[in-house]
């Protein structure tokens, strides 16, 4: 594979990452104001500012992994890993409109530990082919435990 083709694929693959981190931002920004700041929500949960800075650098270490797991070999030898991917990233854009779209945070719990074991398969398998790979989906999977707790309280507090 030449470098130049190489670096088109980085960017491709930033490119629907933060793509998809857009669409959920559909979902999600006009209710940050709205419906969320009337719902009750747990004392530990982070202030609104954190959350774009911290989901815009998850979704680039991301991009640069599945990046990375592609690089290698291309598409069809790493169709399973990137197939993961392209799930966990559709459900990851799922949950934002079934939580703030939706105001559904009972089934965004459910997505999300579906998402969550979607993280955990694709992590796995980019472990399989790059362990650089795989540390990069790392702190994505923390963040969605995280989130996931999260989603949780504020669903039974609500």
């Amino acid at each position: 594979m030449k470098n130049r083709t190489r670096w088109i694929g980085l960017a491709i693959f930033i490119g629907i990452c933060l793509g998809a981190g857009g669409i959920g931002a559909i979902a999600t920004t006009s209710e940050i104001e709205s419906w969320y700041k009337t719902i009750e929500t747990p004392s530990w949960n982070p202030p609104d500012y954190v959350f774009g800075p911290v989901w815009t650098t998850l979704f680039i270490m991301m991009a640069v992994a599945a990046w990375r797991v592609w690089k290698q070999e291309g598409f069809k030898p790493a169709a399973t890993p990137l197939t993961l991917f392209a799930a966990q990233l559709g459900l990851n854009v799922a949950w934002s409109w079934v939580f703030f779209g939706m105001h559904q945070p009972g089934w965004a719990f459910v997505e999300i530990v579906i998402l969550w074991l979607a993280i955990v398969a694709t992590t796995v398998a980019f472990f399989r082919r790059s362990k650089v790979a795989g540390g990069l989906m790392l702190p994505y999977l923390a963040w969605v435990s995280f989130a996931s707790v999260l989603n949780f309280a504020i669903w039974r507090m609500n």
